[in-house]
């Protein structure tokens, strides 16, 4: 038993480190889109830049933790059908689905470094935002703001978090797998739907009555609300508890479904010969 732990734990970080070369290999566009990363935060905390002093640390900072979290959970949707997409360009999709692990092994490797490098980079943007904000709008009170913020149950949120957007993006995963034309792009509108149901960048309190109990079932919900909570208001990691438990819960069941869907996704691309199509 342990020799197969061991095994299948060998060959996770070989995805890991695989997918750590391919960024080092695209290192130019990762540039770039953390860029767009930061440029969108930065955009959207100018909104409060205009309101009156004693609003705008809060505004801003409601809209950069907004921004920062859709970055975070987009990387960790496309981490998976990035690399489905880039794997059928290089023609090695069918190499990888003969490899001799188990599927869940794979994902689990995708998904790992998904994780690590969604989180850094998250924590690198809040940083660099709040130092812009610091140095370019003093009056506004930013890092003050911020010197009862429980950073420590932030991270603890996302890092819960994170395993349920994981399922959600093995999920989402299915559509390049089975259209390489327009599945990636079609990740889109998940990634949509999620975001206007979640409050990314507003108080769920504002969408219609009709839509609004559809933001109880997104773990984004719950996710955003914890961490302003911990950011803005300095909630202590013991009044997060009760978000986290549900984010654990929505995680523990989204990763299994979202393996078993990915599975009958597998198996239909290879019976009528998907994989074998390219972009």
């Amino acid at each position: 038993m342990r020799k197969l732990v061991a095994k299948e734990f060998k060959a996770a970080l070989g995805f890991v480190i695989r997918d750590l070369h391919l960024t080092r290999r695209y290192l130019g566009w990762e540039i770039v889109f953390f860029g767009y990363s930061l440029v969108n935060a930065l955009a959207l905390g100018l909104i409060k830049v205009d309101v009156p002093a004693e609003e705008q640390a809060e505004g801003i900072l409601f809209l950069v933790t907004g921004a920062v979290f859709w970055s975070f959970l987009i990387i960790l949707f496309d981490i998976i059908a990035d690399t489905i997409a880039w794997e059928r360009w290089e023609g090695t999709i069918e190499y990888t689905f003969m490899a001799p692990i188990h599927r869940v092994t794979h994902l689990l490797g995708e998904s790992g470094f998904g994780v690590c490098y969604s989180i850094v980079r998250s924590i690198f943007v809040l940083a660099v935002v709040v130092l812009f904000f610091h140095f370019s709008y003093p009056q506004a009170g930013i890092r003050g703001y911020l010197k009862n913020a429980n950073c420590l149950g932030a991270v603890l949120v996302l890092a819960v978090a994170s395993l349920s957007f994981l399922g959600m993006g093995i999920m989402a995963a299915v559509l390049p797998l089975l259209s390489p034309e327009k599945g990636p792009q079609a990740t889109h509108v998940f990634q949509a739907f999620i975001m206007f149901i979640s409050g990314v960048y507003y108080n769920v309190s504002v969408l219609p009555g009709l839509i609004r109990p559809l933001s109880r079932l997104s773990p984004g919900t719950y996710a955003l609300r914890s961490i302003r909570g911990a950011l803005l208001e300095g909630q202590a990691t013991s009044e997060l508890l009760g978000d986290i438990l549900i984010l654990l819960m929505a995680g523990v069941a989204l990763i299994p479904l979202g393996v078993w869907v990915f599975h009958l996704a597998e198996m239909t691309a290879k019976r009528k010969g998907f994989l074998k199509r390219s972009g």
